[in-house]
């Protein structure tokens, strides 16, 4: 299993809020219609009165997360109509092997 982190700096609270609901409408069902996706989290605080997001999504492999990320999968993919909501983001991912996982 292949984790794939990204992070982004949202313009406002009101600019996170509006992005995760952009994450729940249109990301998420894009991911689950990528074979061997298995799981999504989004996450957010407030850092020196701005809020940073972050997503990591779990993959089975680096091949899986080609099928959402193309050939280049260190690039990040972010939509306009997302990337308008950030006053900045990581132009890359990346990816860790997840090497224990204990869910509750």
């Amino acid at each position: 299993m292949v984790e794939r982190v990204w992070s982004a700096r949202a313009v406002s609270a009101a600019a996170a809020a509006e992005y995760a609901g952009y994450f729940e409408r249109v990301v998420m069902p894009e991911l689950a219609a990528v074979r061997g996706y298995r799981g999504a989290r989004l996450l957010r605080r407030e850092v020196a009165g701005a809020i940073e997001i972050v997503v990591a999504t779990r993959w089975d492999s680096l091949n899986a997360i080609r099928g959402f990320a193309g050939d280049d999968i260190d690039r990040a993919v972010v939509h306009d109509e997302a990337a308008a909501l950030f006053s900045d983001y990581d132009r890359t991912a990346r990816h860790f092997e997840i090497v224990r996982d204990h869910p509750v």
